[in-house]
């Protein structure tokens, strides 16, 4: 009845408040009979991982995520899930020894899986910040060959070669950033950057006058509640340093 009704009412927001609230329970009773028919399996391991990642219990879903790999060291994207649970860690407690635990994990789910495009997103980011812009150029470029509308990896790539004194060729990258993410303001902030650099006045200024607009536009319950329905799956690009507040 609730997948009929989103069916016939697909913008009413009652309808989508209750058929959610219905969805929600039957996961949290399927998650409940599958720790109690198979409580010791590599799938309850699994399920326990993501739940406590999703609350941000970090040391909790590595160990589960550990526990699926014992069992399974080659099941696909548990090493990227494990590899982004370190690096939460790491935000926490700023711990390098947890960034180069990650990138083990990013390399050894690429071993496996050379186009998943987020581990090479992740591995990328990591060495941008790292400051090792030939290892993050090479990664973000990775990416983007195997997922070409990846507009996070094209503004990491975009952030390297303006790094690298290339903002010609950053230019493209993020004027599709901003083509897929129309209100991504880093994506409208670097794009004012490169026009700068390439000298394009009345192009930089129009960047800079929707990065003000979208900074104003944003709205902090939307913020909220992107964390809350849709876990990030990768590392967003941040705002420089030295960005207007």
């Amino acid at each position: 009845m609730a997948l009929e009704l989103n069916r016939l009412y697909p913008s009413d927001p009652e309808v989508l408040y209750h058929t959610g609230q219905i969805f929600g329970n039957f996961a949290f009773l399927t998650m409940q009979k599958l720790a109690q028919v198979a409580p010791a399996s590599i799938w309850r391991h699994q399920a326990e991982a993501e739940a406590y990642e999703s609350q941000g219990s970090n040391d909790a879903a590595i160990s589960e995520y550990r526990q699926v790999l014992s069992v399974d060291p080659r099941r696909p994207g548990i090493h990227y899930r494990l590899g982004r649970t370190l690096l939460a860690r790491s935000r926490q407690s700023n711990t390098p020894d947890d960034v180069a635990a990650a990138s083990r994990e990013f390399e050894q789910e690429l071993q496996l899986e050379p186009g998943n495009a987020n581990a090479s997103y992740e591995l990328g980011e990591i060495h941008r910040n790292a400051g090792e812009s030939d290892e993050a150029r090479k990664f973000f470029e990775q990416a983007l060959k195997y997922y070409p509308d990846f507009a996070e990896a094209h503004l990491g790539l975009a952030a390297v070669l303006m790094l690298l004194q290339k903002p010609d060729l950053a230019l493209p990258h993020l004027q599709k950033a901003v083509t897929l993410n129309p209100g991504n303001e880093v994506a409208w902030y670097r794009l004012s950057q490169v026009h700068g650099m390439l000298g394009y006045d009345g192009e930089q200024k129009k960047a800079f006058a929707e990065f003000q607009h979208r900074r104003t536009q944003k709205s902090s319950w939307q913020e909220a509640a992107k964390q809350i329905f849709s876990p990030e799956e990768v590392t967003r690009q941040q705002l420089d340093p030295n960005a207007p507040q």
